[in-house]
This record gives structure tokens, C-alpha cells and sequence, in this order.
């Protein structure tokens, strides 16, 4: 951004900082935020891969690749490989992301990257309801580390996933277990299935004391209210029998 005019820089910051802040709880401000930046800054890569995360948190995955693959051009780097090949699954073609997670790209990748891109095979093998080869692709040294890496989480989370999916559900416990173990953010629901896996059921507490009040509600009938109709005519019959000793 530093090829930018002092003012302009400046706005497309304020843009960009705000689909940062948006991206996980409100993806279509995000996004918006994105398309401002987008506009004001387009040849900015920067620009150009916010506005492709966003994109992809709307599941708008033609834009985001597109988006992507520009910002690819601009840096040369091989970072957003991983997420371009989940866009393709989005898209309906995991044998294209397979193809990218057989690409010379993969091997420039960081640890992190590789891992990603490994996630993204498995989801890929799953698309195509190859169970069996989505858990042998996720089978890997990092998923046998004990050692916890920002992706551990998400890998043994994935692995279990797919064993469940194969049926295999004793070790698809062991592994959400141990996805639980490493999950310190609570970046998955990790703990939720591995409690719906052992028949624990959560019920809400607010829930729980809104039934006991309607059921308290129901029960408080103390007959003070009578049927007006019953009243009304009670008092006719009075006012007939005061009639009847005055005759």
C-alpha cells in the first residue's frame, strides 16, 4: 500500500481492518467492507486477498478464486494455494483440488500450508465419497505428533470426522478426544460431538426455567375469576326472587 497516496492509503486500511474484524461473526460486512477496498485499491494485493476471504466466508467461491488467483500473480508466492483448491471443491470439482494437492506448489508450502492442504484433499476424497482414501490422506506425522500446533486441532478433528463417517466409531471417539486436548481456542465442536458420541445431552438452562414458569402459570388457578356470564346470571335470579317477595 506504501504505492499509494497518503489519504487513499489510508482509507483502504480503515476497509481492510474492518473485514479483518468482521470476517468470522458478520461475513457479509466483511465482504462489504471488502468490495469498498476493492474498488478504491485494486491493484493492491493485499487488497485483493481480503477481498477473496471475504468472498469465500459468503461462499462466493468463483469470486474468491478469482480474487485469489490475482493476488497470486501480484506476489508470486504459493501461500493461498490450499485455499484455492477448497474454492474448487466449493465449486463442485474436488478432482480438480486433487490435481493441486499433487502440484510442485505443494512442496513451497510451509508446514502449516501442507497441513491445510492435506485437509483440503481429504474434503476433497470425501466429495467423492472416498472414505477410506479421505482417512488414509489424513493419516500423516502430524496427525501421529503429540506435540500441539495451531493446526493439531484441526487435523485430529477432520480425522475423526472421517472415521465416524466410515463408521469406525470407537476411534472416531479417541480422536475427538484428542481434538478436544488440543483445542485451547475452541476452534471446533470437538467437545460436542464427542459428548453426543457418549449420549451426553446439554439442555439449556434458560429453556429449562421458562418451562418451569409456564408450568407454574398453568398450575396458578385459584378460582378467584368466575365466568362473567355465571355472575351475571346469578345476580338476575336475585333481583327475580327480591321481585317475587314484594308481590
Amino acid at each position: 500500500m506504501q504505492s499509494l497516496p497518503k489519504t487513499l492509503a489510508e482509507d483502504v486500511a480503515k476497509n481492510l481492518v474492518m473485514v479483518a474484524r468482521l470476517i468470522d461473526e458478520d461475513p457479509e460486512g466483511a465482504y462489504g467492507y471488502s468490495r469498498v477496498a476493492l474498488r478504491l485499491a485494486s491493484r493492491v494485493a493485499a487488497v485483493r486477498e481480503a477481498a477473496g476471504f471475504a468472498a469465500y466466508a459468503n461462499q462466493k467461491y468463483s469470486e474468491a478464486l478469482a480474487e485469489f488467483r490475482a493476488a497470486r500473480r501480484m506476489t508470486g508466492t504459493v501461500d493461498l494455494w490450499p485455499v484455492m483448491a477448497d474454492c474448487e471443491r466449493g465449486l463442485g470439482r474436488p478432482e480438480k483440488a486433487l490435481d493441486m494437492a499433487g502440484a510442485p506448489e505443494v512442496h513451497k508450502l510451509d508446514k502449516a500450508g501442507q497441513v491445510e492442504m492435506r485437509l483440503v484433499a481429504a474434503g476433497a476424497r470425501r466429495d467423492m465419497d472416498q472414505l477410506d482414501a479421505a482417512i488414509v490422506t489424513l493419516q500423516s506425522p502430524e496427525l501421529a505428533s503429540n506435540s500441539v500446533q495451531p493446526w493439531t486441532a484441526r487435523l485430529r478433528y477432520a480425522y475423526a470426522d472421517a472415521l465416524l463417517a466410515a463408521g469406525r466409531e470407537s476411534e472416531a471417539r479417541e480422536w475427538f478426544a484428542k481434538a478436544v486436548e488440543a483445542d485451547r481456542d475452541g476452534s471446533t465442536d470437538a467437545s460436542d460431538r464427542l459428548a453426543e458420541l457418549d449420549g451426553v445431552e446439554f439442555v439449556d438452562a434458560l429453556d429449562e426455567t421458562e418451562n418451569e414458569n409456564d408450568g407454574e402459570n398453568e398450575g396458578d388457578d385459584t378460582g378467584d375469576s368466575e365466568d362473567p356470564r355465571e355472575e351475571s346470571a346469578g345476580s338476575a335470579d336475585a333481583t327475580a326472587a327480591q321481585d317475587d317477595d314484594k308481590d
